[in-house]
């Protein structure tokens, strides 16, 4: 059983790896090609087997998907906010830094999480019951809280109505397939890139310096990932994005190394919790832990494996992640960037409408018209989370 256990934890972390560095490719098509092969994987696997090697793939993936976010501008749900401090960093060479950042916050956010996870067993039950009638109006006093920071208001709002538009037309849409690609590409990755390749930007060389974070600000990243990573996996719908908007509220300014810090946690301690929510209310928060609901029955011991996997994941990840951003900063140092900027986009436009057809391309150019409007009126782009928060808010007020 532990060999099989061994196997299924490194394919897991294989898969995790494609679906980490391929952009378009979500941790979630990986979890439901593997329910739908489970007969073929039962010759080799057990129920429990299968699910240890979803859990180490959605583990994997949580600590690897900023690669292609920093580097490559290509973003999902859950990197999204990162890019934009990641690329910041990149262009003052310190890439290989922004990805550290990012490793630091998932491995130190994985270890809490666990710990916590016997606090948290009894006591997420109540909570569920206590915070539900009120997430909406939560949500709201968080996004009004961040307008009326804005240096401008007006534009601030201007940009948030916009996105949130977008997003409720975009993710309303039953025909458009996977449409956070297109949607998301747009507003973060295509946008920042022209940007950068308007200005005319290049690629410094990288250097290979470590994080100088104070332990202050490292305490409240972790801290503020842990409380709103927890928060959001309990209601369906709510994400990494929506809990790096609140733990950013919840920690104050953290700085850009301090948010990578902060975002890298929110991924891992969201997944994990989510696994608490499915043992403790029988929910499923999001798409892999549901395809794990759905291949057994999550007692106890179940439960103690699938953390024992991921540990044991999250340690071959952080390795994985450092050896490959490595090679991803070196590769970005012989590369003329004008003419990487524009292969990206390219590679982009292609995936979108691979994803999604004609319409994701409509989605992908409205959505990078938006995603210009921050930078040119000179608000915060976290405003464009709109586009999540808003479907979200409505959901709940319904």
């Amino acid at each position: 059983m532990f060999v099989e256990l061994l196997v299924a934890i490194l394919f897991g972390v294989f898969c995790g790896v494609i679906t980490g560095l391929t952009p378009g490719i979500h941790v979630n098509l990986v979890a439901l090609l593997l329910f739908s092969s489970t007969s073929l994987l039962g010759v080799l696997f057990g129920p429990l087997s299968i699910a240890v090697v979803i859990v180490s793939c959605a583990l994997t993936h949580s600590f690897l998907d900023f690669i292609p976010s920093i580097f490559l501008g290509a973003p999902d749900a859950d990197t999204a906010l990162g890019v934009l401090p990641g690329h910041k960093m990149l262009l003052e060479g310190r890439a290989q830094e922004a990805i550290t950042l990012t490793v630091i916050g998932s491995l130190t956010a994985l270890i809490v999480a666990v710990l916590l996870v016997p606090v948290l067993i009894p006591i997420v039950p109540t909570l569920y019951e206590l915070l539900q009638p009120f997430i909406a109006y939560l949500l709201i006093i968080v996004v009004l809280f961040l307008i009326l920071r804005d240096t401008n208001p007006y534009f601030a709002a201007s940009v948030f109505i916009l996105a949130g538009v977008l997003g409720l037309v975009v993710l309303n849409n039953q025909t458009i397939k996977q449409p956070l690609f297109p949607l998301l590409s747009g507003l973060f990755g295509i946008s920042t890139l022209l940007i950068s390749l308007n200005d005319n930007v290049s690629i410094p060389k990288q250097k290979n310096t470590k994080p100088k974070l104070e332990k202050k600000v490292y305490a409240k990243a972790i801290g503020s990932a842990t409380l709103a990573g927890s928060l959001v996996s309990f209601f369906p719908g709510l994400g990494s994005a929506q809990a790096a908007v609140i733990g950013e509220q919840i920690s104050g300014k953290l700085g850009g190394e301090g948010f990578l810090v902060m975002v890298g946690g929110i991924n891992t301690v969201n997944f994990i919790i989510s696994l608490v929510t499915l043992y403790t209310l029988e929910k499923a928060r999001n798409g892999a832990v549901l395809v794990v609901n759905n291949l057994l029955t999550i007692d106890f011991t179940s439960l103690l494996v699938l953390l024992f996997s991921i540990m044991i994941a999250g340690g071959i990840a952080v390795f994985l992640a450092f050896y490959l951003s490595k090679k991803f900063s070196k590769l970005v140092q012989i590369v003329n960037y004008q003419k990487l900027v524009i292969s990206i986009i390219t590679l982009i436009i292609i995936l979108s409408f691979v994803f999604s057809g004609l319409i994701g391309l409509l989605v992908l150019i409205t959505a990078t018209a938006v995603g210009i409007l921050p930078a040119k009126l000179n608000v915060s782009r976290s405003h464009s989370m709109a586009c999540l928060i808003v479907p979200v808010i409505i959901y709940f007020l319904l």
